[in-house]
């Protein structure tokens, strides 16, 4: 088995400590004695902590863009949505730090909030093409100013359910539930769907809690 590079060793304990203690209280000498290495040799692969969570910021949003790449002449099923909800969770939670204290993060590191605000714009386009193909398919009864409406509310659930289930058990930020979130996604849309698909719909919401 390969040896972890230290560049990437460094990557992943400084993700681990951003989740768990914040961003804001997590310094390169913490980071360091984390790995049992020594500052210098820290900065000898990243000069600032302000570099380390840009790194960390390239990779969600490489993540990020891929998943929300939602065709829009594709017929989406209740069970695809789903799943991709939990793998939209699921990203969020592998970087909660970012959205845990997301105006203050982006306050401090000024290059990724254009950034972010792409991201945000991606999340909402794809959440707009998954209802677009619902209301295709007679799946979904929705007029276009109540669509923009929920797309935005998709948007403001995905973004902001993190820090709102952070503070649901701030003595232990590991205890994240993704679940939780695709369950809120799912309610948010439930009145907008067909008889048919309400009841699926709903099934399939259980599943997460």
């Amino acid at each position: 088995m390969s040896k972890v590079k230290t560049r990437d060793r460094i990557l992943i304990t400084s993700l681990a400590l951003f989740n768990s203690q914040g961003e804001p209280n997590v310094t390169t000498l913490l980071i360091s004695d984390e790995l049992d290495i020594s500052p210098g040799n820290l900065y000898y692969h990243f000069k600032s902590k302000g570099d380390i969570v840009e790194e960390l910021f390239t990779a969600f949003e490489t993540e990020m863009l891929d998943l929300l790449a939602v065709p829009e002449d594709v017929d989406i099923t209740l069970d695809q949505q789903s799943f991709f909800l939990h793998l939209l969770f699921e990203a969020v939670a592998r970087y909660r730090f970012l959205y845990q204290d997301l105006v203050n993060v982006l306050s401090r590191y000024e290059r990724l909030q254009a950034r972010f605000r792409r991201v945000l714009k991606k999340k909402t386009a794809a959440f707009r093409s998954i209802c677009e193909s619902f209301r295709r398919q007679n799946m979904m009864g929705i007029e276009p100013t109540e669509m923009h409406s929920l797309c935005e509310q998709l948007t403001l659930t995905a973004c902001y359910w993190s820090a709102f289930d952070t503070l649901s058990h701030l003595d232990d930020r590991e205890s994240v539930d993704p679940g939780r979130g695709v369950y809120q996604m799912m309610q948010l849309m439930l009145p907008y769907f067909a008889p048919e698909q309400q009841e699926r719909a709903k099934l399939i919401s259980q599943d997460y809690l």
